[in-house]
């Protein structure tokens, strides 16, 4: 995480006890490495489906970018076992989150791991000192709801010195909706971010 981030998530914490939340830490217990093989093999998986035939096509790969052609080859090279394997890895994950459900009615992740970067940035190369592996890597706090196939909502935590804005996901049970949509609604309600801190579209709107 860039330094910052989790400090403002963890200062959102009183908002949320304000409204009568208990606030705890947790982990699923899985393996953290194991999730992201999990959720590369697939995505690697899908993007090759999607996105194969124009890879097939020398002309039309020239105008994939260098992440999508990445994202083919290793779909390629992946087996049945592989794909086999990573579903069923994603299986264990969603069992995992359910045993935290089962106790907590909602999870509370970071956004992101970076504030928001230049727009002429292709992607972080490095975060707190940690060199990012792949293109995406800097945002792998955001796809544990997608593995898990979860209803997730971004609510604002705050900004940093430089004005950078963070925001914070709550993930609920699997079709617990409704359930997000409150919590959020009732945080925004304890915080009045919006209107604290007016978006610029909001204010040319």
């Amino acid at each position: 995480m860039e330094p910052g981030i989790l400090e403002l998530c963890r200062d959102s914490f009183k908002a949320f006890e304000s409204i009568g939340c208990t606030i705890e830490e947790a982990q699923p217990d899985f393996p953290a490495e194991k999730r992201w093989a999990t959720f590369v093999t697939l995505r690697h998986w899908l993007t090759a489906g999607n996105l194969g035939h124009f890879y097939d096509d020398s002309a039309q790969r020239e105008q994939l970018k260098p992440e999508a052609q990445w994202e083919v080859e290793g779909g390629l090279r992946l087996s049945a076992m592989d794909v086999y394997r990573a579903s069923a890895n994603r299986t264990s994950v969603y069992q995992a989150a359910n045993r935290l459900f089962k106790t907590y009615d909602y999870l509370l992740l970071p956004t992101s791991q970076v504030f928001p970067f230049a727009a002429d940035l292709h992607w972080p190369q490095e975060i707190n000192g940690r060199k990012m592996d792949t293109y995406h890597r800097w945002m792998e706090v955001c796809f544990f709801a997608t593995l898990i196939g979860c209803p997730v909502i971004n609510v604002p935590v705050g900004f940093n010195q430089d004005g950078l804005p963070m925001g914070m996901q709550i993930i609920g049970r699997n079709h617990a909706d409704l359930a997000v949509l409150q919590l959020a609604y009732s945080y925004e309600q304890a915080t009045r971010w919006v209107s604290k801190r007016v978006s610029p579209l909001l204010v040319s709107a």
